[in-house]
């Protein structure tokens, strides 16, 4: 081994110093990168933590106002079953009045039906009732009646015609 008189003419103390300065100076340039590395990470980390925020607070809003379309869709289904309930229940009345009044009709075309028949049946015994009054009549003159009560009634007939005739 070699004795060096003084330590800087050592050969093996330059190496050591020139480690030392080698590693301050990548040491430090290593130091820079890390750090710009680490920023630059740390810079898209909030980048990506900003565009999340911004994304949830979109989605709120998309919820709110599909909560908000959701709501006003009931309200208009309801709305719609309410108006179909009233028009059903107005079918219904305008329906049972219209079967009430053709039933009144009906009832009333069976009346005058009745009515008629009951007047032709009357008109038809009061023709067989004059029918059978004058056949009877006819029977009882021809029964009591012969030419002397004839001629009687004939003379009495024509001495009242003169009076009858002032009478009228």
């Amino acid at each position: 081994m070699h004795h060096y008189e003084h330590f800087w003419l050592n050969p093996t103390f330059w190496v050591a110093v020139s480690f030392v300065i080698f590693v301050a100076l990548m040491g430090k340039m290593m130091w820079v990168k890390a750090t710009e590395a680490l920023d630059a990470r740390a810079t898209k980390i909030q980048a990506d933590l900003d565009e999340a925020a911004r994304l949830r607070a979109e989605a709120e809003v998309m919820l709110r106002n599909a909560e908000a379309e959701r709501t006003a869709a009931l309200a208009e289904a309801e709305q719609t079953l309410a108006r179909a309930k009233t028009e059903a229940e107005r079918v219904a009345a305008a329906t049972a009045a219209e079967a009430e009044a053709s039933a009144k009709r009906r009832e009333r075309m069976a009346m005058d039906r009745i009515h008629a028949a009951e007047a032709s049946a009357v008109a038809e015994v009061r023709s067989a009732a004059a029918d059978i009054a004058a056949a009877a009549a006819r029977s009882v003159i021809a029964d009591r009646l012969d030419a002397k009560a004839d001629a009687a009634l004939i003379d009495k007939a024509v001495t009242d015609l003169p009076r009858a005739l002032r009478a009228a």
